[in-house]
């Protein structure tokens, strides 16, 4: 019996340890099963977070297509003039009217992009841009005459000028607060991309006949506007334009593709939805757009001058006359042979290239203030020093060097600040229901500056030396300075809607010095 009982009692000790053992592996079970849904949460988050950043790269690479077609015309023009010349014998003022007139004529473009992209939306005014461009591209291939190339150069700049406005507005509009710099930056990269091509483009075709090398050059300008075609089945429209047409729930849907949480998705829909005025379903009454422009409040009168000013700034310190007369640059430097003036021009474009990708990698990190300082200020001794090496040192090695070192290292400095944030500010800063027209504006000062410049260098050069024009860019720059200094505030890290707010409280953005310092250690970081 003792026996059976000591062997009763270790069944129930068994008994109850398998009883236990049961209720620790329910207990691991459930505590696995937490893991594991945990685990499949992060993992969901980790590749929404992936296809959200990949499909909103690939929209803001689309959108920017349009900008590869402004840099190409500007590169190639560059090489193609001293052919169009020798072939259709036009006279220096001719010349003159031919590289700046695309400008000018863009300026119409930009106008009537704001109102035609608030209308029919910013998806279709890209289209419509690469539709008008390519009927100007084909003109001017085909040209028998300097009026007939006028006409193409025309059209091809009233494409440009709605291509040029809508891009910033409608990357700002569907990119994540973190990303917006970077992203709105990929305009003036691919306005890079283009010139570096037109560049290579000269190169390449050089070597055919007068008759037909200038009309290759530019016919190749017409394949990126065929892309565009492809993308409007992949990109969305923007969902803040969605929301001024009312449709809330096709913005939901946009917004979702291109925020990586729900919780975020309804914040940025909510704020977009007050800052359009038609919260809970009614549209507030509003003045009309451009009396409201015309009779700024004070808040958007500092947006104005803010956006007008940096756009007027990046073009009077001469970028376009550095890019479109790079070859007479070198030129009165001393290189006399076609082929090695074309050379270095690519040089030059390969350096403008390059540098915009450091602004892309660091404007949402470092902000757009630092970046312009250190941009206006690398700027301004670039073009001072190239005014004096080609007033002094004359035409010879060290003149040639002096003249290529200095062009290259003011379109790097460029391409690191004013050319990018210059955009990406004036994407940013307006309201919702003003961000069009607005932008448009500043693209307006911006053409018309850039065809002014472009209009009048030769002119200019010939009456004071293209030294002393330099010396007049570099006074220009030193004053962009002082400009962003007082005039501009961060914006990083800040939804539209919040930016909107930091105007109106003027007083939240007096921290140039402490923008300032932050430009020091960045270029004493480099």
């Amino acid at each position: 019996m003792g026996l059976v009982g000591v062997q009763g009692d270790g069944n129930g000790e068994m008994a109850l340890s398998l009883g236990s053992k049961n209720k620790y592996k329910r207990m691991d079970s459930e505590l696995s099963d937490d893991f594991e849904d945990d685990a499949s949460h992060h993992h969901h988050q980790l590749e929404r977070k992936k296809s959200t950043r990949k499909y909103v790269l690939a929209c803001a690479i689309f959108a920017s297509l349009n900008n590869v077609l402004l840099g190409y015309d500007v590169g190639v023009m560059s090489g193609a003039i001293i052919f169009i010349q020798e072939d259709l014998k036009i006279t220096e003022v001719q010349e003159e009217v031919l590289v700046g007139i695309l400008s000018i004529i863009s300026l119409l473009g930009s106008l009537a992009g704001g109102r035609t992209s608030d209308v029919i939306g910013r998806k279709w005014t890209m289209a419509f841009a690469a539709i008008v461009f390519q009927i100007g591209a084909a003109i001017m291939t085909l040209a028998s005459s300097f009026e007939v190339l006028m006409i193409g150069r025309v059209l091809a700049g009233v494409g440009i000028g709605f291509g040029v406005m809508i891009a910033p507005v409608y990357i700002a509009e569907i990119s994540p607060t973190v990303d917006r710099g970077s992203l709105t930056s990929f305009p003036e990269i691919f306005i890079n991309l283009g010139i570096l091509l037109g560049y290579v483009s000269n190169y390449a075709f050089s070597g055919l006949s007068v008759h037909i090398n200038w009309r290759v050059m530019l016919a190749v300008g017409i394949l990126p506007s065929v892309f565009i075609g492809f993308a409007l089945f992949i990109i969305p429209e923007s969902p803040r334009w969605l929301v001024m047409q009312n449709r809330v729930e096709e913005a939901r849907s946009v917004l979702l593709k291109t925020n990586e949480n729900d919780t975020e998705v309804e914040e940025r829909l909510s704020e977009i939805v007050a800052a359009a005025g038609i919260s809970n379903g009614e549209k507030n009454e509003e003045k009309a757009v451009w009396r409201e422009l015309l009779s700024p409040s004070p808040s958007l009168r500092r947006m104005l001058i803010t956006g007008f000013g940096i756009q007027c700034f990046q073009q009077i310190t001469g970028i376009d006359a550095t890019v479109y007369y790079s070859p007479e640059i070198f030129h009165d430097a001393g290189i006399v042979n076609k082929s090695k003036l074309l050379a270095a021009t690519v040089a030059v474009g390969v350096t403008k290239t390059a540098f915009i990708l450091i602004a892309t990698f660091l404007v949402d990190r470092v902000g757009r203030k630092p970046l312009l300082y250190v941009s206006t200020i690398g700027m301004t001794v670039c073009l001072f020093t190239l005014s004096i090496s080609l007033a002094i040192l004359g035409k010879g090695q060290l003149g040639i060097a002096m003249a290529l070192l200095c062009v290259c290292g003011n379109v790097a400095f460029f391409s690191v600040g004013m050319g990018p944030v210059c955009w990406i500010l004036t994407s940013e800063i307006f309201p919702l229901r003003l961000r069009a027209q607005a932008s448009a504006l500043g693209a307006v000062g911006n053409r018309v500056c850039s065809g002014f410049v472009a209009m009048s260098f030769l002119s200019l050069a010939r009456t004071i030396t293209v030294g002393g024009t330099f010396f007049l860019f570099s006074l220009f720059s030193a004053l962009s300075v002082a400009f962003v200094y007082k005039l501009v505030p961060e914006t990083k890290g800040k939804s539209l809607e919040q930016i909107e707010l930091l105007f109106q409280n003027h007083n939240e953005w007096d921290g140039s010095e402490m923008e300032l310092g932050d430009a020091q250690h960045l270029v004493h970081k480099a």
